[in-house]
């Protein structure tokens, strides 16, 4: 029979008596606990069971502190006739589940008892010590394992041109430890001129190395200075799978290369780097140095060593992961809704009738308490005013919404529009095939932008269908239709050679398709880094943007007026031009919509623009040609690809199309290479 994992309550007796018995035998590690302090946990929901054949063969007791937002795990217990059947990861698990809404789970083991490698294959990460009350003072370590609450800005912005992580070869150097060259090298990445450019972060490895130092007062030295570095948590499951790409790469291109923990744990970093979006990682390993081309081809990272960060910072800025930046760098931030936080949004987003007050509050509250794992997302915006709330969760291949609020603000209409948006991408990135918004109490302007979107309207709320298809029409149609009759819909279908008209809006509906055999033309756009930061924010801008302008779906670019084929409606892909070095740097970062071109006098584009452009009066008076026009460009929904299509590779996709490439100007590209360059783009790596 299976191992069935469950919850244990004070009146069960039977079940809590054998949980009992069981802790009783194992009082030398984990302490006396009297009866009625396991019925307290059990009638606090702080008690699981793991059942086998009607006998208990482990259980977790753990306790829910009502401040600090994790679950602080008292007692992991198997009995020893069952262990290396997995019962401890089952109870880790269930508690995952059952409380998915905290911040992680948190637990505390005698270091002599030598468990590291259990907690490590757990998931957990050590994370501090402290001294036991026992007459021996024995050390306790610190265990975290991170639920990763993840939502839709989780793409965190650093302030740092370059953010890198670093192994342990490198972090001992900046604590004083090694050799004097090694702490010399280290050292210089905390030169002043660095420190506005420069950002390093610790990924897991690099806890568990230190925590490895036998040594209690240098690891506890090395221990104090992780507290100056950011702490990455990319998730354990994808670590894994990254894990295993890069062993039998490994394996195959360098079989000579022994395949020992020590491997194990330089491939370690490199895989935490890659699964964190960081593309730079920082090591004086001589091993992790031989596995630098390895690295780069199956995880995008870049193997460096410190010197090569100090003199060529710029050229590995520029090789930064191009990463998808919902609020494009504003001042709006955002965070999950806290446990008994829900009282005080009352005033910024409850509405009339059934739902206000009170009875708002505890339909917030229901969500958590729910057996679906809902994010419940606050937004705030520069002023930490509340000015969005929503809570989703991924059913099937349906992206569920039932709360969508905006409150009064200035940017409320801008805002909606971009959290729908944001709300399709984040289907996507799931592999949903639909949203659906079941609040009953949206706001006005939340309606009018849904209304304007694609979504359709129906008594059980909004709808939109995500059709993830780059192809012919009828391909793209097939897959539509698909989508369509299981949410009882039907959708018009497209064959080749439909309009540009029809096919924009098509693509507007259906969302991210694109039909590739259509009349709708594309577009190929150089922009210089400068412009592309301000309108896209890759790279990263060093400062908060304009908010109107991060985070409206709509923006303007200018060029000379001279026409090169322009028209709307058309798709236009973007090419950062104008690297530092050579080709490093030059590449397609993304698309948009080209919703409108425009040929006027400078001023009167410029005021009309003003909001959605990022050039002064001055620079669109530059702008202007010998006839003293200038060319207005207006796009929307602009998709920041996930995979930087280098310069490079650009011009190999022409090449294997038998095109010519020109990057100089704005020019029109045939769909055949628009579709090459974005499923490149869009390719998983």
């Amino acid at each position: 029979m299976a191992i069935e994992v469950l919850p244990v309550a004070g009146e069960q007796f039977g079940l809590l008596d054998a949980v009992i018995a069981l802790g009783d035998r194992y009082t030398k590690f984990l302490g006396l606990l009297t009866p009625p302090a396991y019925r307290k946990h059990a009638d606090d929901g702080g008690l699981l069971a793991a059942v086998e054949n009607e006998e208990v063969v482990g259980y977790a007791l753990f306790g829910l502190p009502k401040r600090n937002h994790h679950v602080r795990l008292a007692h992991l217990c198997v009995a020893e006739e069952h262990r290396g059947k997995g019962i401890a990861r089952l109870l880790v698990d269930a508690i995952r589940e059952r409380h998915a809404h905290r911040l992680g789970i948190r637990a505390k083991c005698r270091r002599d008892y030598g468990l590291s490698g259990m907690w490590t294959g757990l998931g957990f990460v050590p994370k501090g010590e402290s001294l036991g009350r026992g007459k021996d003072k024995e050390t306790l370590d610190t265990w975290w394992l991170d639920l990763g609450h993840e939502d839709l800005f989780t793409e965190a912005q650093s302030d740092a041109l370059l953010v890198a992580a670093v192994d342990h070869s490198v972090f001992a150097g900046l604590r004083g430890a090694g050799t004097e060259r090694a702490v010399k090298e280290a050292r210089a990445l905390e030169a002043g001129w660095l420190a506005d450019l420069v950002e390093l972060v610790a990924t897991p490895q690099l806890l568990h190395d230190v925590h490895k130092i036998k040594d209690r007062a240098e690891r506890q030295h090395q221990r104090a200075g992780l507290a100056g570095l950011r702490s990455l948590s990319p998730p354990s499951t994808a670590v894994a799978a990254r894990l295993k790409e890069l062993a039998a790469a490994v394996k195959k291109q360098l079989p000579d290369m022994p395949v020992d923990d020590q491997l194990g744990r330089l491939l370690g970093y490199v895989a935490e780097t890659s699964c964190a979006g960081i593309q730079v990682l920082v090591t004086r390993d001589l091993g992790l140095g031989r596995l630098a081309d390895v690295v780069w081809d199956v995880a995008r990272v870049r193997v460096v060593s410190p010197a090569a960060v100090t003199l060529h910072v710029d050229e590995l800025r520029q090789a930064q992961v191009y990463r998808p930046a919902d609020l494009m760098g504003t001042a709006f931030s955002a965070e999950e809704v806290a446990p008994g936080g829900e009282g005080e949004l009352v005033a910024f987003f409850d509405q009339v009738g059934d739902d206000s007050g009170s009875a708002f509050a505890e339909r917030l509250k229901a969500l958590a308490r729910d057996g679906v794992l809902w994010r419940r997302e606050l937004l705030r915006d520069g002023e930490g005013q509340p000015a969005a709330l929503y809570a989703w969760a991924l059913d099937g291949r349906t992206l569920n919404v039932p709360i969508l609020r905006t409150a009064a603000h200035p940017l409320e209409e801008t805002l909606a529009r971009q959290l729908l948006f944001m709300l399709k991408r984040l289907g996507r990135a799931r592999e949903a095939q639909c949203v659906s918004i079941v609040d009953p109490h949206l706001s006005a302007a939340a309606v009018k932008a849904a209304g304007a979107d694609g979504f359709t309207e129906d008594e059980s709320g909004f709808t939109a269908l995500l059709v993830d298809v780059c192809g012919p029409a009828e391909a793209v149609s097939e897959v539509a239709g698909a989508i369509a009759a299981r949410k009882g819909r039907t959708v018009p279908r497209l064959g080749p050679g439909a309009s540009a008209e029809i096919t924009s809006v098509a693509e507007r509906l259906l969302w991210p398709a694109k039909f590739m055999d259509t009349e709708l033309p594309s577009f190929m756009a150089p922009v210089k880094p400068r412009w592309s930061t301000e309108l896209f924010n890759v790279p990263a801008m060093l400062v908060p943007r304009d908010d109107v302008l991060g985070i409206s779906r709509e923006h303007v670019y200018y060029r000379s007026s001279g026409h090169r084929g322009e028209s709307v409606p058309a798709r236009i892909l973007w090419y950062v031009s104008e690297g530092s070095s050579g080709h490093q740097g030059k590449m397609a970062i993304g698309c948009s919509r080209l919703d409108e071109v425009l040929i006027g006098e400078p001023d009167a584009l410029f005021s009309r623009f003003e909001h959605l452009g990022v050039y002064g009066r001055a620079e669109v008076r530059a702008a202007a040609d010998s006839s003293g026009k200038v060319m207005a460009l207006r796009f929307s929904d602009t998709e920041i690809f996930p995979v930087q299509v280098t310069h490079g590779r650009l011009v190999a996709l022409a090449k294997g199309l038998g095109l010519r490439l020109s990057l100089m100007s704005l020019s029109k590209i045939s769909n055949a290479l628009f579709q090459s360059v974005y499923e490149e783009g869009h390719r998983k790596t």
